[in-house]
């Protein structure tokens, strides 16, 4: 039987990269998948690769009115939610002498401000017993140069899991964080500021994984599949690594 059949899921960010492989992973095992992202045409084009029963609403998950319109949508279409992957989110280079007050809100409005909020107003559509995933980040635990603002605001994820799992605890809804390592997506593809630059990062990135390589975005799709089905019930509150080593050395 598919892990997710009946269900319904809801993935943020689910443009590109993750969360448009872990849409797909999903709609596979049979969920009603619900995306969203802030560009209408990609997200438009994201759905038609998904295919079955996949559902867009685009809209920022850090504006308050597009939350509550996308709520409003699956609250009249199928009146919950069993699944939330709370994947949008975003960041940018710059060093400590060089971040700027635009660059530190933009960041945390989108990463934290952002997941903050779309778990918060989803809880009158999350069933009993559900399942939240969060994006974290390697960075949340270990240092990257240029990279400080983000990865405070994926620290800030991993203790929102921490919070949460006490405070649905009366519901049965498990909250946990899943952690890529680099990942071969169009956001980490466009970190790089030229191609020769590029080339450097990605080499940087892959030695710096013990398994030699950059991750593929439906492998940590595969783990998302994990926190989200009935095969992960008895987890709660951790950190799923998909990082090919990187955190551990």
């Amino acid at each position: 039987m598919a892990k997710l059949a009946g269900k319904v899921a809801l993935i943020t960010g689910a443009n590109s990269g993750i969360g448009l492989a872990t849409a797909k992973r999903f709609s596979a095992e049979g969920a009603i998948v619900y995306m969203t992202g802030r560009r209408e045409a990609e997200l438009e084009k994201a759905v038609t690769q998904v295919g079955g029963q996949a559902r867009g609403v685009a809209g920022d998950v850090a504006n308050m009115e597009d939350l509550d319109r996308l709520y409003s949508v699956i609250r009249e279409e199928v009146g919950r939610i069993d699944v939330l992957f709370a994947n949008a989110g975003g960041g940018e280079f710059a060093a400590l002498g060089e971040i700027t007050e635009d660059h530190f809100d933009r960041t945390f409005r989108i990463n934290v401000k952002g997941t903050l909020f779309t778990v918060q107003k989803a809880l009158p559509l999350l069933v009993d017993g559900g399942s939240i995933i969060l994006t974290g980040s390697t960075g949340a635990t270990t240092g990257i140069p240029a990279f400080s603002v983000y990865c405070a605001t994926k620290a800030a994820i991993r203790n929102f899991a921490r919070g949460w799992i006490l405070d649905l605890a009366p519901r049965k809804i498990r909250v946990n964080v899943l952690v890529p390592g680099a990942t071969s997506t169009p956001g980490l593809h466009n970190l790089a500021p030229s191609q020769e630059v590029h080339g450097a990062m990605m080499a940087s990135f892959e030695t710096a994984t013990p398994l030699g390589r950059l991750g593929s975005p439906d492998e940590t799709a595969n783990a998302a599949l994990f926190l989200a089905s009935d095969e992960s019930s008895f987890v709660n509150g951790s950190e799923l690594f998909v990082d090919g080593g990187s955190a551990q050395i």
